[in-house]
């Protein structure tokens, strides 16, 4: 038999690679004839990066940036480099992680740590990268990152250049460009579709998670509002609407706006990157699963979009998770779910011990698929 193995992350427990080397030692410990695959997957959130570095035979690069409050961190990002190609996870050095909740400040988070890995990919002749958007600490509308690429904002009037940050959009007048190198091609991994303003807009829905009390939301929508009239008007992309802009404090927009870049679904971008089709082809039964099985799983996740290949190429695919939602759409998308947890122990625990869960659940299933008989 030949499994393919392609989970997603259980967050806050394990990255992909360790769901997947999990399940492969439960089932090879009743099944040890079984050949794996392992196709450890993600969205453009956390592990974004490590699951195309290990597809990609990548080398990670470690620098000096800053957080989303400008502190100094070491942050790191992968480097292909016969195909000078870059894969770079945003939440590396702008996430939400590394800000304490008593910390957060949405009026001054930026992206300029982000744009110090962007600047060094394309320093290093990047012809290609590929950029993760997800759980980030900020609300600015990719404006730090621009800056650390070359871009200015000046004040309006005193022509000041104003530091990158939410509390200076009202101030902003005008965009310089003239110090941006050229830049290579960026595809951005984005599985939201929110515009960057209005009701299901980057302020009003993702700025509360980040720290932002009301008067802050209402603060941050009209100060991205200004600010997307002035890039818009000086950069001549019309961007503010597009599906995605939104996306991690609105850094869709930006990387729209500021770098001409793409963004496409993350589990279609880390599937092509990693083939994902032609080995799930030579699989007799697929293996996924995440921390979580609910609706929002079906909604461009990646255990969603493993099963919905595995059902094109007409090959059996079986769900894992540490709690599996009632939901007509979960058995409708996967041939079987099982959940991890085999006794009683507190979110805790299972989170602490997710490995050995994982190991006896998958143990557990190839048992009953060696059973002697076909219903």
């Amino acid at each position: 038999m030949n499994l393919l193995l392609a989970p997603d992350k259980f967050k806050g427990s394990l990255p992909a690679a360790a769901v997947a080397a999990a399940l492969a030692r439960g089932w090879k410990s009743v099944r040890p004839e079984t050949e794996c695959i392992f196709a450890p997957i993600a969205d453009g959130g956390e592990g974004f990066s490590e699951a195309l570095a290990q597809a990609l035979g990548a080398e990670w690069i470690e620098l000096d940036s800053v957080d989303a409050l400008g502190r100094p961190i070491r942050a790191r990002y992968a480097w292909v480099a016969a195909e000078r190609t870059a894969v770079i996870e945003m939440s590396q050095a702008s996430g939400l992680w590394r800000i304490a909740p008593a910390e957060r400040d949405p009026r001054r988070a930026n992206t300029y740590g982000t744009g110090v890995l962007l600047r060094d990919a394309v320093q290093r002749g990047a012809r290609r990268v590929l950029l993760g958007l997800g759980g980030s600490a900020t609300t600015d509308g990719g404006a730090g990152m621009a800056a650390a690429l070359g871009f200015r904002f000046l004040a309006a009037g005193s022509g000041e250049v104003l530091e990158p940050l939410p509390c200076h959009f009202p101030l902003i007048g005008r965009i310089d460009a003239t110090a941006v190198p050229a830049l290579p091609e960026i595809i951005a991994a984005c599985d939201v579709q929110n515009p960057l303003l209005g009701l299901r807009g980057t302020a009003s829905v993702f700025s509360p998670q980040k720290g932002a009390d009301p008067e802050t939301v209402g603060f941050l929508e009209a100060a991205m509002a200004h600010f997307a009239q002035v890039v818009e008007g000086g950069l001549g992309r019309q961007c503010r609407e597009v599906p995605g802009a939104g996306a991690a404090g609105g850094i869709g927009f930006g990387l729209l706006s500021f770098c001409g870049a793409s963004l496409e679904p993350g589990f279609e971008l880390v599937a092509k990157a990693m083939q994902l089709e032609r080995r799930m082809a030579a699989a007799d039964l697929v293996l996924t699963g995440e921390g979580r099985l609910d609706s929002q799983t079906l909604d461009g996740k990646g255990p969603a979009g493993v099963a919905a290949m595995a059902r094109a190429l007409g090959k059996p695919v079986i769900a894992f998770a540490g709690s599996i939602e009632e939901h007509p759409g979960i058995l409708a998308h996967f041939d079987a779910a099982v959940p991890i947890i085999d006794r009683p122990v507190s979110l805790e625990e299972a989170m602490q011990n997710a490995a050995p869960f994982l190991e006896r659940a998958a143990a557990r299933t190839a048992r009953l698929l060696r059973l002697p008989f076909s219903l």
